[in-house]
């Protein structure tokens, strides 16, 4: 997963504001205690960073891979 599409499903599913706290504040119990952005600057991979978000955000497993284009419309997030 490209760093891009990490920070778009992040934006998507939690806002980018919020979002971008959780990935530099929430520890990580799926990362060793760890952060979203310290693992991605230690090298994890952004798919592995994106699961464990969703995993410690309680993210239904049918969102692990995004959100569909309707549901971006019915959230606001597509034009």
């Amino acid at each position: 997963m490209r760093l891009s599409d990490f920070w778009q499903l992040v934006s998507d599913e939690f806002g980018e504001a919020y979002g971008r706290v959780l990935v530099r504040d929430l520890a990580l119990t799926g990362l060793a205690g760890s952060t979203g952005a310290q693992a991605l600057g230690a090298g994890v991979g952004a798919r592995d960073v994106w699961l464990a978000l969703c995993v410690a955000m309680d993210v239904p497993k049918n969102r692990w891979h995004g959100l569909t284009l309707a549901e971006k419309k019915r959230a606001g997030h597509a034009d």
